[in-house]
């Protein structure tokens, strides 16, 4: 029977944990960001999913 190994436990990420962590601060983006979250996005037309087939 082989060896298995697992996940070495000292690896080093390769990406961060999260895109905020490759975002600055005072990035542009981050007021994109905020806008786009305060708008209703169903009342202009989009469809969220609700996880029914219905």
């Amino acid at each position: 029977m082989a060896f298995i190994e697992s996940i070495d436990r000292n690896q080093i990420n390769l990406f961060p944990n999260t895109l905020d962590d490759y975002v600055s601060e005072d990035n542009p983006v981050r007021v994109i960001d905020t806008y786009v979250d305060s708008l209703n996005l169903e009342e202009i037309g989009f469809k969220t999913y609700s996880g029914n087939n219905a």
